[in-house]
Order: structure tokens, then sequence, then C-alpha cells
């Protein structure tokens, strides 16, 4: 005699995760390439100004990301912060460091950034001790797009 299939012999659905694992490696990747084109800890959209002579910084030191957009609006390692946000951050670093010497501050400042206000933030810093300031530009190349 023949058994035919009943109602309760159907087999359990499966949840495949070979394709939900490729998604989220696209993911992965997708947002790492992002992360590579933005400036690290600007924190705020800022449109930076080019240089021909650009260069990279020396990545064994400890920094501090400083962004500050047209208004003056400041943005501290990715959070937006003021002027005292600013200082509290430097003595972190300097704590970290260990020395004052061992501290680089990058300046992201938007091409319409007024000179006064770049003034400002470098004097903000340089009460602090810090002395080790870069600004942070794009390369020629990518500044006449």
């Amino acid at each position: 005699m023949m058994r035919g299939r009943s109602y309760f012999d159907t087999e359990r659905a499966r949840i495949e995760i070979i394709p939900m694992i490729d998604i989220m490696m696209f993911l992965l990747i997708f947002f790492i390439m992002i992360t590579l084109k933005m400036i690290a800890g600007a924190g705020i959209k800022l449109e930076l100004p080019g240089s021909s002579t650009a260069q990279s910084l020396d990545q064994s030191r400890i920094k501090v990301t400083i962004g500050v957009d047209k208004d003056g609006n400041y943005a501290v390692d990715g959070a937006i912060s003021n002027a005292a946000g600013i200082t509290g951050a430097l003595q972190r670093a300097k704590a970290q460091a260990g020395a004052v010497d061992k501290v680089d501050v990058i300046i992201a400042g938007d091409k319409k950034l007024p000179l006064q206000l770049l003034i400002k933030t470098m004097d903000i810093i340089r009460m602090e001790g810090v002395t080790a300031v870069g600004i942070a530009t794009r390369s020629d190349e990518a500044a006449t797009q």
C-alpha cells in the first residue's frame, strides 16, 4: 500500500542565510568606502579648500580633528561642540599622549569660512599649548572638480 504525504508530514520552512550574509558584506564594504572618503572626526558637512601641496600627516601621533563650518559652528572629533569642548578635547588628548608635543590638531574648515574664525580657532588651540596645527585640504585634482 502506498503512503501519501499528509498535512503533518510537510517539511519545515528554512531560512537561507547565505543571501543575508552577501547583503551584509555589501553594506560593510559600502560603508568602509564611504568612510575612507570622509575627514576623520569632522562631524559636519564641509567643503574643503583645495591645495596643490597637500600632504598626509604622521599616523602615529594623537590627533584631534576640529571641524568649523562657514557659520562658525564647531565639531570636535565628530561631536558638535563649542570653544570649551575644544579645550576639553585637547586636555584629554594631552593626558592620553603624555606630552603636548605628541598631539596634532587638524582644523577642517569650510572653504567659505571667514579668516577671523580660523584664527580664533587657532588661538583656542594654542592657548592649550598645542603648536602642531594643520589645516585639512583636498588635493588640487579634487578641488577642480
